[in-house]
């Protein structure tokens, strides 16, 4: 095979930490079920979204995760549709957007920004589905969301000292 051909191929070692990632996140989502879901909701299982900073296959891992784990979504089906896909958009973007800042803390505030204001998914699901309020859900579950990556990115970078997350 020629040299300058890119190849996807993972090795199994990479398979087995994003089948981790996936796993980690559906784990802490299902726990913590009872604050994850609705219009008031603090998912830490977020600060897995910061992963894709270290490691790009993340993206993959943790997509994978929101689409599992909204399996137990009140909203069911529609839940996984939407909050997977909108989970890889942002971190697609998000991975483009931060890729050019040096700081780790900088990509981090970004990070959490992105996914507060990307919250507009989840407020557009609760206006159709019980004629929720969407701009006060916006506002509820974006704020949410900044807590549990806040939360998050705290922890993250903890660990991001202690073990290398880039692989």
């Amino acid at each position: 095979m020629n040299n300058n051909t890119r190849t996807a191929r993972w090795t199994v070692t990479q398979t087995a930490r994003m089948a981790l990632i996936t796993g980690l996140y559906v784990a802490v989502t299902v726990v913590l079920s009872v604050i994850s879901f609705g219009a008031i909701q603090i998912r830490l299982s977020e600060m897995f979204n910061y992963l894709s900073l270290f490691n790009k296959r993340s993206i993959i891992a943790v997509t994978l995760g929101v689409a599992i784990a909204n399996m137990a979504s009140p909203l069911g089906l529609i839940d996984v549709v939407v909050g997977s896909v909108s989970t890889f958009i942002v971190l697609v973007v998000n991975h483009y957007v931060t890729r050019r800042l040096k700081k780790m803390s900088h990509k981090m505030i970004v990070t959490a920004l992105m996914f507060a204001f990307s919250m507009f998914t989840v407020a557009g699901q609760l206006t159709i589905f019980y004629d929720a309020p969407f701009f006060f859900n916006w506002v509820i579950i974006g704020l949410g969301e900044l807590v549990s990556m806040t939360v998050g990115g705290v922890i993250i970078h903890w660990i991001s000292k202690k073990i290398d997350l880039t692989k």
